[in-house]
């Protein structure tokens, strides 16, 4: 990894970038959204991917923006 990410710099910080890049609009989310994204986070984390692939038309971005957003 760390090769990878000397030879290879946008490796090491896109996932960084990507978020900071985003339109940071607050996202609205329903009750039951809200509390499936907490219990789903107590249990997986910051894994977007899977906490949005149970939220039907959110998208990982919509979500990950929704915790950040949440815990200002």
């Amino acid at each position: 990894w760390t090769k990878q990410a000397k030879t290879n710099p946008t490796v090491a910080s896109s996932s960084t970038e990507e978020v900071s890049s985003l339109e940071w609009e607050a996202v609205n989310m329903n009750q039951e959204e809200e509390d499936l994204i907490c219990r789903m986070h107590k249990l997986v984390g910051n894994r977007w991917e899977l906490i949005a692939g149970r939220i039907p038309g959110r998208t990982a971005e919509e979500v990950e923006r929704f915790w950040v957003m949440k815990k200002k």
